[in-house]
């Protein structure tokens, strides 16, 4: 039986409201209509920021990159190696197709990078400079020719941090843009800045407006919301580390669910209390005890199968387990952004530094998608080839009749002019073909 420790108060934010999304189309529509100078006027308008050109100089770079310390620069070298060697091992999993399917009928297809990419990099609140490992690297581990990124300014100016892990993870243009004028920008293009192919990144709820607009126009890696995290736990772990793991990550936003599955009354109870005791100490208690009050949830379950249930109905962007059979939640667990396996991992190894990507769907997209990865920089792109006269005319023959039961005729006629060509001299053909003939070639990446 599933009962409530604690319930939420509110629901998490949705993607959009429709006042939010007047307000986007008409920032979008002004960049459209006004290039840089409506940029640069909404730059000024949100972000604080007055510029001429918002690309930053090879100077500016070099500057920030000087101004961090030799351990900031260390650190932010091991995280991108870490997204870098998972990023290439996803890559080399993605093998090109070639099979004779047959007699002559030869089908494929290969993997094709976007050819430009634009990331967004959250800054206005926290320099999350985290966001450029995992776009900018992934991107350019997929191949993209071209990268660029936009931040928004930190405390009236370029953040060091985010500018260093931007220019090191290898973006070709950085720019100091936020919101949604960087969205447009990047995706509509201005006289300054060329347009791109996809959108990648994270961001606030403007900036996750923006994105769903301009979807069609641009492809985009997912649409994205609050930040999420799901604990399933039992009596094997104890409530300081289970609170301590749902802060951790209610401190993204007021609007940020966290929630406890647990078949232990007892480190539901330790959980509340220790919540409470970390609030009163945590920097960041203001942020979190809102979100946590808000949205905050414990649920207790009698069994593991019901653990299950609840947690693929909640499809949650982070789950954490913790229990004694972690296996088990693996092998079993559908819905999930991405999953952290026994007591040693946390949702904050995988935000900063493991090597998986943070980019991960919300509000219950683990349905149907996962998060980010090199494989959304590349487009499957099939092709075909008929080796032999014989062959083309016997796909002919049932491509012609197939065509006529769906009534085109010139769809038909296509097949038709080949069949007349070729078939001439096919000697029986169809005789030559034998049931499971596929015959899988040999092809390079």
């Amino acid at each position: 039986m599933i009962r409530h420790i604690k319930r939420p108060l509110a629901e998490a934010s949705p993607f959009h409201d429709e006042t939010m999304t007047r307000t986007v189309q008409a920032l979008i529509a002004e960049v459209e209509a006004g290039g840089d100078a409506a940029v640069r006027q909404m730059a000024i308008r949100f972000d604080g920021l007055d510029r001429t050109d918002y690309r930053l100089s090879k100077v500016e770079i070099d500057a920030c990159i000087n101004a961090i310390s030799r351990q900031e620069r260390d650190d932010i070298e091991f995280a991108q190696e870490q997204v870098r060697n998972f990023a290439r091992a996803q890559r080399d999993t993605m093998s090109a197709l070639e099979i004779e399917t047959l007699p002559g009928v030869v089908l494929g297809h290969k993997h094709v990078p976007v050819d430009s990419v634009g990331c967004y990099v959250p800054g206005g609140k926290y320099p999350l400079l985290a966001s450029a490992h995992m776009t900018v690297l992934t991107a350019k581990v997929a191949g993209c020719e071209r990268v660029i990124t936009c931040a928004p300014p930190f405390k009236g100016a370029p953040s060091a941090l985010i500018v260093a892990a931007q220019h090191l993870a290898g973006a070709d243009e950085i720019y100091a843009l936020g919101g949604v004028q960087a969205i447009a920008a990047m995706a509509i293009g201005t006289e300054t800045i060329k347009p791109v192919s996809v959108l990648a990144g994270p961001g606030n709820a403007y900036v996750a407006e923006a994105k769903r607009l301009l979807f069609g126009r641009v492809g985009i890696d997912l649409f994205a919301g609050p930040t999420e995290v799901l604990i399933i736990a039992d009596d094997t772990v104890d409530g300081e580390i289970v609170a301590t793991d749902l802060l951790g990550q209610a401190e993204h936003g007021t609007n940020s669910p966290a929630i406890l599955i647990t078949t232990s009354e007892t480190l539901a109870a330790d959980t509340l209390a220790e919540i409470d005791r970390l609030l009163a100490i945590l920097p960041t208690g203001r942020i979190a005890g809102e979100a946590w009050r808000n949205h905050g949830e414990i649920i207790l379950c009698d069994s593991r199968e019901e653990m299950l249930v609840e947690a693929d109905r909640i499809a949650s962007e982070h789950v954490q387990v913790m229990t004694r059979d972690d296996q088990w939640f693996l092998d079993n667990l559908r819905n999930y952004g991405a999953l952290f396996l026994g007591v040693r991992t946390t949702v904050a190894y995988g935000d900063k530094v493991i090597g998986t990507n943070h980019t991960l769907p919300t509000m219950r997209a683990a349905r149907y998608t996962g998060g980010l990865w090199v494989g959304k920089f590349l487009k499957t792109c099939t092709y075909q080839k008929i080796l032999t006269d014989q062959a083309s005319a016997l796909v002919g023959e049932y491509a012609s009749r197939l065509c006529m039961m769906e009534g085109f005729a010139g769809h038909a006629e296509q097949a038709n002019v080949r069949v007349r060509r070729y078939g001439q001299r096919n000697v029986d053909y169809a005789t030559a073909v034998e049931p499971g003939a596929a015959k899988k070639l040999e092809v390079t990446k």
